[in-house]
This record gives structure tokens, C-alpha cells and sequence, in this order.
């Protein structure tokens, strides 16, 4: 009896365990079960602590509410173009309704890889190779839309599906690798040749714009070169034009002085004649003076050539009478004003310098030759451009006396300047190398010529107008 009642409280207490296990259920986070009682769905047990009657409940699922990340095998799949790819795809999904995906499938997985399978042949198969290998966006896009639609009514929702690897036939990935050789050999082909292009072009500019900035430095040295030779030409004709006008002044002053000194000598028409005579070997050495005709009758040629120079006077000789101040014609003004800027030399101070001081001398007025003074002449200095002297006057005849007064002689350069010759007195050559005059007027004393002027080396023999007659001769002037 004892034992008895003792088996049958632990059968009790053993009953009531399992009934209470039975009766009391956990369920985890992110989980969800199905429960049945007597066969049919009773509920849903969310995550927590459930309680079921027991014997009667039963738990038919236990469902991951998780999102599920599947990935399939590769799929043999046939593009547009008749070539056949594998692709391995990716499925995201979550269960959203555990009844259904409980009762609606009996395997949402493998319907979900089934269904996934189908659409890839579906989308693919309106695709050729080259745009399902460049189209995977697409086909992610197209298989979501088709199996989300589809996967509803099981409870789930696809969230995402990715396409892992599209791979090729080996042939064909041979051709697609020599395809991008090709390609790729092409566009660098290419990109040397535009290389090679935009560098020619480049170049052909760069050549243009030398050669551009070449004639343009050449035209600019060319017209440089001829503003300079015209400016060469304009001061080489400017110096030109002013050498002869200084020359011209220095023949019209040789004249001048000249005339001042056969007017101060009063030569007798002996001394003409004289002069007449020397000058007939050279005229007739002239180029062009082929046969000289001498007069037979010479001696009345040189009493008519005598009456017609001179007048008779108390010894009835005829002697040369030098015309009357009234009766010798005025000198032309110097045109000072209009050929100023002819001498104007700013490149250098030294020409302008002396510049300068030859025209001073060129322009100094040559007195008449008097009665020569007895006192040493002044050693003559050359006048500066800021020093130029007053010309000295002219000297006035005294009609009473028969002679002239003569006035201070003037300061003379000791150099003459090139080109202006110092011609004599005729009273020194007549005192040198003269035949003997006769006649009431004897002449001044010789005395030696300054030094530095011309006058005191003639040739022997020669008269008061070496080589030439006293006004000009045959050769158009006098000597210089």
C-alpha cells in the first residue's frame, strides 16, 4: 500500500511537469510560430512568453522574420544573340506574413529560386550578350518588380537582387578579349593620331606665327634700314649743299680780296700785260684749246688793250684808273637767315664747333690793302661759334689826297680754312718776281706775309696770279 501510493505521486508529480512544459512556450526575438490546436491554425505567437493548452496546441512553424539572404547556383541562360551565359544571382528577401509563407508554399525558398530562375531566362532572353553584360541594373530592376509581385501572396517581400557573375562561353570570352585588343588597339591608334595631329597642328602654328613675327622683324629692319639711308643721304646732301655754299662764300671772298688788291695796287697796263703774257702757255695747254691764234700786230693790241683799261696822265703814259666807289657794284646780302639751319650739326658738338668757326671765317669782310703798317702783325686766333667778330668796315677813299686810308687790319686765323685761298698782293709779286715798273707810283716796301698765309712761297718767276688770270681764266675761277 505504501509503495503503491508512492509510484503514483511521482506519476502525478511527473504529469503535471509535462503538462506545465507543454502549457508554458518561449519565443525568440525576430521569430514567429504558427500554432494549431486539433489540427487547425489557432494563432501566431509573436516573440515573448506564449502559453498553449496541452495536448490541444501545437506549434506547426517556427518562421525568421530576419531579412534572408539567398544565393543560387549559376544559371544557364540564353541571350538574344543564340549564346548561352551562367549567371549566379543574389535574392534579399523577408517574410512578412508567417500563415502564409506557412500555408500559401510549402517552400518559399525554393519558390523564391525557381521563380528567380524563370524571370533571369525571361529578361536575359530579349537582351543580347553585349547588353546583358552592360545592363545589369536593368535585369536587377526587372527580376525585383517580377518577384516581388509574385512572392506577395507567399508573405514575402524581395528587397533586392544582384547578379554576382555573367559569365561567358570560353570562345567567346577569346573573342571578347581579342575584341578589346582590337578596341583598345584602336583607341590608342587613335589617340596617337590626334596626338600626332593637334602636334603638327601646333607645330605648323607655332611655324606660322615665327615666320610671322620674321617678316615683321625683317619688314621693321627694312624700313629701318631705308629711313636710315634716307636720313644718311638727306645729311650727306645737306653737308654737301653747305660745303659748296662755303666754298662759293670762300671764291667770292678770294675774289673780293683780289679785286681789293689790284684796286689797292693800281697796276700800269705793263704789269697787265705781264700778267696777260704768263697767262697764254696756260691757256693754251687747255684739253680743248687745239690751235691759239697770237695777234701779228702785238704791240698795238697791247697800247689798244692799255687805252682801253687806263687813262693818260702827266707823262702821257696810260695807267689803270680803279673805278670810283660809286661806280662798283654793291656786294649780294648774305642770306644768312635762309641758309641758317644749313649748318646745323647737333649730332656732334665738335663738327658744330667747327662748323662754326669756319662759317665765322668764310663770312669776315676782306678789307682794302692800304698803306701796310709798320707795327708786327697780330698772330691771328680762330673766333668761336659764341665769338664771332663785327666785319670791319669798309675802307673810304680820300679823293683830295689820291690815296686811301687804311683801316686796322682785321685778325686773321693763322690755318686758312680748306678750300679758301690766300691769293697775294700784286705789289709783293711786282716787288719779287716783277719786271721793273716805271711810272710816278713806286709801291710799298716789301715785307714778309704773316705767318700761316699764302703769299711769300710762289714759284720764281710767277706773278701776282700764278697759273691763272687775276679774275678767272680758262679753267672757271680762281685757283684753289
Amino acid at each position: 500500500m505504501g509503495t503503491a501510493a508512492i509510484v503514483v505521486v511521482i506519476a502525478l508529480v511527473l504529469f503535471v511537469i509535462v503538462v506545465v512544459a507543454k502549457a508554458i512556450m518561449v519565443v525568440p526575438q525576430a521569430q514567429s510560430a504558427v500554432i494549431e490546436r486539433l489540427g487547425r491554425f489557432r494563432t501566431v505567437a509573436s516573440p515573448g512568453l506564449t502559453f498553449l493548452v496541452p495536448f490541444l496546441d501545437k506549434v506547426r512553424a517556427r518562421i525568421d522574420l530576419r531579412e534572408q539572404v539567398v544565393s543560387f547556383p549559376p544559371q544557364p541562360v540564353i541571350t538574344e544573340d543564340n549564346l548561352t551565359v551562367s549567371i549566379d544571382t543574389v535574392v534579399y528577401f523577408q517574410v512578412t506574413d508567417s500563415r502564409a509563407a506557412v500555408y500559401e508554399i510549402s517552400n518559399y525558398i525554393v519558390g523564391v529560386e525557381q521563380l528567380t530562375t524563370t524571370t533571369l531566362r525571361n529578361v536575359v532572353g530579349g537582351m543580347s550578350l553585349e547588353q546583358t553584360l552592360t545592363s545589369r541594373d536593368s535585369i536587377n530592376t526587372q527580376l525585383r518588380g517580377v518577384l516581388d509581385e509574385a512572392t506577395g501572396r507567399w508573405g514575402i517581400r524581395v528587397g533586392r537582387v544582384e547578379l554576382k557573375a555573367i559569365d561567358p562561353p570560353p570562345s567567346i570570352q577569346d573573342s571578347m578579349e581579342k575584341q578589346m585588343r582590337a578596341d583598345r588597339e584602336k583607341r590608342a591608334m587613335i589617340l596617337t593620331a590626334e596626338g600626332q595631329r593637334e602636334s603638327a597642328i601646333k607645330t605648323a602654328e607655332g611655324q606660322k606665327q615665327s615666320q610671322i613675327l620674321s617678316a615683321e622683324g625683317a619688314r621693321q629692319a627694312t624700313i629701318l634700314a631705308a629711313e636710315a639711308e634716307r636720313q644718311s643721304r638727306i645729311l650727306r646732301a645737306q653737308g654737301e649743299r653747305a660745303a659748296r655754299y662755303l666754298q662759293a662764300q670762300g671764291q667770292a671772298k678770294a675774289i673780293e680780296k683780289v679785286f681789293a688788291a689790284i684796286k689797292a695796287g693800281r697796276p700800269t697796263p705793263e704789269v697787265l700785260a705781264y700778267q696777260y703774257l704768263q697767262t697764254l702757255p696756260q691757256m693754251a695747254q687747255g684739253d680743248a684749246n687745239k690751235v691759239w691764234m697770237i695777234p701779228s700786230d702785238y704791240g698795238k693790241a697791247l697800247e689798244g688793250f692799255a687805252r682801253a683799261l687806263g687813262a693818260p696822265g702827266d707823262d702821257g703814259v696810260f695807267r689803270y684808273e680803279p673805278p670810283k666807289d660809286d661806280d662798283v657794284p654793291a656786294k649780294p646780302e648774305l642770306e644768312d637767315e635762309e641758309v641758317a639751319d644749313w649748318f646745323e650739326t647737333k649730332s656732334d658738338p665738335k663738327v658744330a664747333e667747327a662748323v662754326a668757326a669756319a662759317e665765322a671765317v668764310a663770312r669776315q669782310e676782306v678789307p682794302a690793302l692800304g698803306v701796310p703798317s709798320s707795327a708786327p702783325p697780330a698772330r691771328p686766333q680762330i673766333p668761336r661759334p659764341s665769338q664771332q667778330q663785327a666785319p670791319a668796315p669798309e675802307p673810304e677813299a680820300d679823293e683830295d689826297r689820291g690815296t686811301e686810308v687804311t683801316p686796322a687790319p682785321p685778325r686773321q686765323p693763322s690755318t686758312p680754312p680748306a678750300g679758301l685761298p690766300q691769293p697775294q698782293s700784286p705789289l709783293q709779286s711786282q716787288q719779287q718776281s716783277g719786271p721793273p715798273q716805271g711810272g710816278a707810283y713806286q709801291g710799298p716796301p716789301p715785307q714778309s706775309p704773316p705767318p700761316g698765309q699764302f703769299g711769300g712761297q710762289q714759284n720764281p718767276g710767277s706773278g701776282p696770279f700764278p697759273q691763272q688770270p687775276p679774275f678767272g681764266g680758262p679753267q672757271g675761277g680762281p685757283r684753289r
